[in-house]
């Protein structure tokens, strides 16, 4: 598994498959929206934005990169995220294009990595994937944050 904040994490929609917890968990693991493990191009069937016509035509890396940006499939996938996980993946492209990877990583470990034992956080409920297992197993539903 690759570090949390590694910009081979980024999937062209902003989102940080490092904090996503398809990701995180042991069984069923993802291996992200850019390389497979053995650092080989992934293909994944499932995401609409990643397999967009725009991205896929013009070889750009983000959506940010279109003339659509932020078109509307990034815009639902936003609203979602905003209410439900607390991030926002435009928010993390404009980051990305105004500030540049290097700065988005660090504040992406600024929110996302544990304070206790420095493992990665999940933006879709909250816990660490690393110490706070416990917690997740007793969840009743498994992604979501506790109000």
């Amino acid at each position: 598994m690759s570090k949390p904040f590694n910009e081979k994490l980024i999937a062209p929609c902003g989102m940080n498959c490092g904090i996503c917890a398809a990701y995180l968990r042991e069984k069923n693991k993802c291996p992200g929206c850019r390389f497979t493990d053995d650092g080989k191009p992934k293909t994944c069937i499932k995401c609409r934005i990643k397999n967009c016509d725009n991205i896929k035509n013009t070889k750009a890396k983000y959506c940010f990169q279109c003339k659509k940006f932020p078109c509307d499939k990034l815009s639902r996938l936003d609203t979602r995220y905003r209410g439900k996980y607390h991030m926002s993946e435009i928010e993390n492209l404009i980051s990305i294009r105004d500030d540049g990877m290097k700065n988005f990583l660090a504040n992406q470990e600024k929110t996302w990595k544990c304070p206790k034992c420095g493992g990665a956080i999940s933006c879709h409920n909250g816990l660490c994937y690393s110490c706070e297992l416990d917690k997740l197993k007793n969840k009743k539903r498994k992604y979501s944050w506790e109000n």
